[in-house]
């Protein structure tokens, strides 16, 4: 109400939507070879290493889907990271690819989850980096992975210690208002509110191990999503 009387004179012009194009999700594989540029101050040379995402369909209806949160909630319980971490709590280290790919393939460099969300469709996947020698075997990994969720329930100890790191993870960059105010732009704009923090720890908490396992098994039932990108010869992958 406060707002009207200085703001009302000043509306938006009415605008027409452009009509929405639908794009299905189909997978598929690209591959870019190209040669790595040589970091700024360094004598030799970097490693060549080669970069693999691979990645599931989400459940559909992209933001204002019923299991955005558990999309979420999988993403951490999945976690990763680099190869190398100091540690120290919130850093995800017994989060599952820490402990079965980081921490048992020396040769993985780099690992961890990630979600796309858009307007209708999203991607739930893996991303990881390893030596050009061992590419092959990293997309074997990332694969046996992105499959054990449609085929195995995760363990209530793994999902409960996943929940609870999202919520610490939110409710920590929440306390910087930068972070707060873009918050409060983007839920606005997406869903026409502003969720309560009580509201969105609930559905947190309410996420099931027949949720992950669902969501798995739904992700399981399209033809997956891989891009590659790196030199010597990617396309052995």
């Amino acid at each position: 109400d406060l707002a009207k009387k200085p703001f009302e004179p000043h509306l938006p012009p009415q605008m027409t939507r452009p009509p929405v194009v639908q794009s299905p999700y189909v997978g598929g594989c690209v591959l870019a070879e190209e040669r790595a540029p040589t970091p700024s101050g360094y004598a030799v040379e970097a490693t060549p290493q080669v970069r693999i995402a691979c990645a599931m369909r989400a459940p559909e209806g992209g933001w204002h889907s019923k299991d955005l949160i558990a999309c979420c909630v999988l993403q951490t319980l999945l976690g990763g990271g680099d190869s190398f971490s100091a540690g120290g709590p919130g850093k995800g280290m017994y989060s599952r690819l820490y402990r079965e790919v980081l921490n048992r393939y020396h040769w993985v460099e780099a690992c961890e989850a990630f979600v796309s969300i858009h307007d209708r469709e999203g991607l739930l996947g893996i991303v990881g980096a390893c030596a050009p020698a061992s590419a092959h075997h990293l997309t074997e990994v990332l694969m046996s992975n992105l499959l054990r969720l449609g085929q195995q329930p995760v363990e209530r100890s793994e999902l409960d210690r996943a929940k609870n790191m999202l919520k610490v993870n939110v409710l920590t960059q929440l306390e910087s208002r930068l972070v707060l105010f873009e918050d409060v732009a983007r839920q606005v704009a997406t869903f026409g509110r502003r969720q309560t923090l009580q509201e969105m720890t609930q559905m947190v908490d309410a996420v099931t191990e027949e949720d992950i396992l669902r969501i798995g098994q739904y992700m399981c039932s399209a033809p997956p999503s891989m891009a590659a990108h790196g030199e010597e010869d990617i396309l052995r992958i």
